[in-house]
């Protein structure tokens, strides 16, 4: 079977996207799973967190792929994947990405341009995380047309969550009007300080809230100076600090993936007998 992909998406910045990224996709890696990382931010994120400091100077990129899309130019799968010496592959982006949403409104496919793209390389891979941009914008309903499902960090502040509501209402209606497959992976606790009332309260609220209806995770990552340090480095939590508490948490992270993902399969194998 080919990749499941994954969006991960908050129109909120700040909430730990890159970073849940990042190391979901190497702690899945470190599980024997292929794994591609696409960069959809135009900040280059992603791309920087991975060992590419300077995205505007990366040859190849996002951008030029969607671009091959559009003009309906061969693509070749490999061309710009970038591989990660913890085990992962990088499509990465930079500044150019920006000009894509307008370039996109004048396409009658607008929606599924990123997903032409990426029915090139799901062969290769068992899951493909998309790291989107802190807006609703074209690149962000692309990624959700292409993917599976989407996770969605949200930071253990009552702002934070307050948002999760309109992401949720605008999932629903991609799901109705683009890609009916479309589902909601879960809820990410991130930036959680077990030393404070507020992590709690906010905690409980969200699982109290949505957790009949939606998978919260019961893992949730814990708030670390070290985790933020990463990006910086260019490396992931489990390379800078693997034996703390966050590197566990991403860990655990991936084994809940995994387990969604063996049960879903299990039910799609059984459904087609």
């Amino acid at each position: 079977m080919s990749a499941t992909i994954i969006a991960i998406v908050n129109q909120k910045g700040g909430v730990g996207k890159t970073t849940t990224c990042v190391n979901l996709g190497i702690g899945l890696a470190k599980e024997g799973k292929r794994v591609l990382l696409v960069d959809s931010d135009p900040q280059g994120s992603l791309t920087i967190s991975l060992g590419c400091p300077e995205p505007d100077q990366v040859p190849t990129t996002l951008t030029q792929q969607l671009n091959k899309v559009l003009l309906d130019a061969p693509i070749n799968p490999k061309d710009g994947i970038l591989h990660n010496n913890e085990g992962v592959d990088l499509l990465p982006a930079n500044i150019e990405l920006s000009g894509m949403d307008i370039s996109l409104l004048n396409v009658k496919s607008r929606y599924t341009v990123l997903k032409q793209y990426l029915d090139t390389v799901k062969p290769a891979y068992d899951f493909i995380l998309l790291d989107c941009m802190p807006s609703l914008g074209m690149m962000t309903m692309n990624a959700m047309a292409a993917a599976d499902s989407v996770l969605i960090p949200v930071q253990s502040h009552y702002l934070s969550a307050k948002g999760l509501e309109q992401l949720l209402h605008s999932i629903k209606n991609v799901r109705r009007e683009i890609n009916t497959r479309l589902r909601i992976e879960g809820i990410l606790l991130t930036m959680a300080d077990n030393r404070t009332n507020n992590t709690k309260v906010i905690s409980d609220l969200i699982r109290e809230t949505y957790g009949a209806n939606l998978k919260v995770f019961d893992t949730a990552i814990p708030q670390s100076v070290r985790a933020a340090e990463t990006a910086a480095e260019g490396k992931s939590i489990y390379a800078h600090d693997p034996h703390g508490k966050v590197a566990q948490a991403y860990k655990d992270l991936s084994g809940e993936v995994l387990i969604l993902e063996r049960q879903r399969r299990k039910y799609k194998t059984e459904s087609i007998r």
